[in-house]
């Protein structure tokens, strides 16, 4: 009896050290990051395709900080790259990708489109990976 309750105690310590980077706030970088992108989608000329409707960008970048906030609030981010995964790849009612088209270019999914922004950006400020 005192082996299983050892083993599920390192069960649990695991289990929850485990989850510790998910409960963290995001580091400053991180949050720059994320400011950065969502400025970006508002960028002029471009537009955001949710759920089938086309959006102008300062639509779009008020849906992601909504739920940006959201997901910041339930310390849900750990960098940039799981707030374009969480939060501005996919409708988390539909489960349907996000489009993005700027100057009447082709669209694009949002996931590709941010993530090569992120990119850029990072060398261009010489930021590296949060």
């Amino acid at each position: 009896m005192k082996l299983q309750i050892g083993k599920a105690a390192i069960a649990a310590a695991l289990m929850f050290s485990a989850c510790g980077p998910a409960l963290a706030q995001v580091s400053a970088v991180t949050q720059r990051e994320i400011a950065h992108l969502l400025a970006y989608v508002a960028s002029p000329g471009c537009e955001f395709n949710r759920n089938g409707t086309w959006y102008k960008g300062s639509k779009a970048r008020e849906h992601l900080k909504e739920k940006y906030d959201y997901l910041e609030r339930r310390r849900m981010l750990t960098n940039a790259e799981s707030f374009i995964e969480r939060a501005a790849s996919t409708s988390s009612m539909s489960g349907k990708p996000y489009l993005v088209r700027c100057g009447g270019g082709a669209a694009t999914p949002s996931a590709t489109w941010l993530t090569n922004e992120l990119k850029r950006y990072r060398g261009a400020s010489g930021n590296g990976a949060s």
